[in-house]
């Protein structure tokens, strides 16, 4: 049981964006706040970053950060979900840490987690 159901959105034919090529000049982007997931493909794919904030300005960033780059060749993809609130996005993201164990950003809230859904 969930505390709380998150919309995790796809891109254009349902299908997982591409976490390089996303646009995130979109007018879904603007002003958007919430939490967010970036993974790898290939044979054993795996959760590489979790995170939370203005989505846009947060992948940017992250677009540039080598310790997440180093999967690219895997094909790296992203999901996020909109969460107004500042303390249910850090214990969300919590969860979705504690969950999915992503390879890179070792600082998560030192908070209680908040239950989701996951994407998939």
């Amino acid at each position: 049981m969930y505390t709380h159901t998150l919309t995790w959105n796809r891109c254009d034919g349902n299908q997982w964006c591409p976490f390089l090529t996303v646009n995130l000049q979109h007018t879904h982007f603007h002003n958007l706040v919430g939490v967010y997931i970036i993974w790898h493909g290939g044979q054993n794919p795996w959760t590489v970053y979790v995170g939370q904030g203005d989505i846009a300005n947060r992948l940017t960033a992250h677009r540039s950060d080598p310790r997440i780059l180093q999967y690219s060749s895997l094909g790296l993809f992203v999901t996020w979900a909109s969460v107004a609130t500042q303390p249910v996005r850090d214990g969300i993201e919590r969860y979705l840490a504690d969950q999915l164990r992503p390879k890179v950003g070792e600082a998560h809230p030192n908070v209680p987690p908040i239950g989701v859904n996951l994407p998939w």
